[in-house]
């Protein structure tokens, strides 16, 4: 058996990249998996070979053959340049940051974005001499009207964080391009399977591989992924930060690349179920999820995206806070974590009103954010229609 190599994967079909690509069995003695390399020093043959420190492995922090398999097989998967893994997806965030921001320049963010991401602008660039200027998710080419003649990068996240905006990557793009700044966008909820913003016009992509990549929440993983102008900032970057993941992580990381396709499908069969069932119900006032074909961003959504995930979000009509308690507390199907993309079903409530700044965000009731895991759909519905039950018995 051969392997594909990053330039042939344009012939196979994603189903067949992900089974494939990192993967060099002989080159391993036949073992199908990539070994877990694990070290620090890295040896050199001769007094020319250290002064010239032109072999492939130079430092453990540096890459690791497990590292280079990954980050070639991503890189492939999304259509860049480069790859970069990082220690989590936060870290992924902040180093592709640091990788174009300096002192004195001008970011746009998007309002709906990750909540840590805006923490980190608001606090370690803005003490660096970055001013971050949040906009609203749904202005598109509008964005133009936001550029400074500083203005160094636009980030974009889409679909937002917990409220699902979805944002007109390739209109924002084209603005950037015309100005000469950078384009950033976190496509964690997609994975480079379903959807690739390096292709809409972006320069580089972030993405949390703890969720979906890893997929079986055992681990922390982040990646940036960049187009050819972009690559050589964020490899200084991600070198002079000293970025590099754990030797175990990023074996979890390849091995759940193995199973991302079949594990997304299932994702988003069971969180569609789940969200036209959750529409239907009366405890329900509104449904955030591009892929129902009533969502403002479907268009955007069926014209950018392959598919869809396991995570949307649903606003509930008003309920006292015990009966909400008691819908919660009680379910045994869906726990309350932070995090997402593993096997299991998840669920939490947010608000963000109290830190959107360039958006209002106002809800009638309760929000919460679900993640449909790989459970039996029908096992998820019957669980959340006990936990109804149980929200009517103590409101009433």
């Amino acid at each position: 058996m051969g392997k594909i190599d990053e330039g042939e994967h344009a012939d196979t079909a994603p189903a067949t990249e992900v089974v494939h690509l990192g993967r060099d069995p002989f080159a391993q003695h036949g073992f199908v998996n990539t070994p877990v390399y694990r070290g620090s020093t890295v040896l050199y043959p001769t007094l020319a070979s250290i002064e010239v420190k032109t072999q492939p492995y130079t430092y453990g922090r540096r890459g690791t053959p497990t590292v280079r398999a990954l980050e070639s097989a991503l890189t492939s998967l999304a259509g860049g340049a480069d790859t970069k893994l990082t220690a989590s997806g936060y870290q992924a965030v902040t180093t592709a940051l640091l990788a174009f921001a300096q002192s004195g320049d001008h970011i746009l963010m998007v309002d709906s974005v990750y909540q840590p991401t805006r923490q980190f602008c608001d606090h370690l660039l803005k003490r660096l001499g970055v001013e971050t200027e949040y906009y609203d998710p749904l202005l598109g080419a509008d964005v133009a009207k936001l550029f400074r003649p500083n203005t160094r990068l636009v980030y974009v996240e889409s679909p937002g964080s917990q409220t699902f905006e979805m944002q007109d990557i390739p209109a924002i793009a084209s603005v950037a391009r015309e100005r000469n700044s950078w384009v950033l966008a976190d496509n964690t909820w997609a994975s480079p399977l379903y959807c690739q913003p390096l292709a809409l016009g972006a320069d580089v992509v972030i993405e949390a591989g703890t969720k979906y990549l890893v997929g079986h929440a055992d681990a922390l993983l982040g990646f940036i992924t960049s187009n050819e102008r972009a690559k050589r900032h964020v490899e200084l970057a991600a070198g002079n930060l000293g970025v590099c993941p754990g030797s175990e992580e990023t074996y979890l990381g390849l091995r759940g690349l193995r199973t991302l396709d079949v594990r997304l499908a299932r994702h988003q069969e069971t969180g569609i179920r789940l969200a036209q069932w959750l529409k239907a119900r009366p405890e329900v006032s509104r449904l955030l999820h591009p892929a129902l074909s009533d969502d403002p961003g479907h268009a955007l959504w069926k014209r950018d995206f392959k598919g869809a995930t396991g995570l949307f979000s649903a606003i509930l009509n008003p309920v006292p806070k015990p009966a909400l308690a008691a819908f919660l507390d009680g379910l045994k199907l869906f726990g309350m974590g932070y995090s997402w993309g593993g096997y299991e079903s998840l669920v939490i409530p947010f608000d963000c009103g109290t830190y959107r700044t360039a958006t209002r965000w106002s809800a009638p009731g309760p929000a919460l954010r679900f993640h449909a895991g790989l459970e039996s759909v029908d096992d998820l519905i019957a669980d959340l229609a006990a936990g109804f039950d149980r929200m009517k018995a103590v409101a009433s």
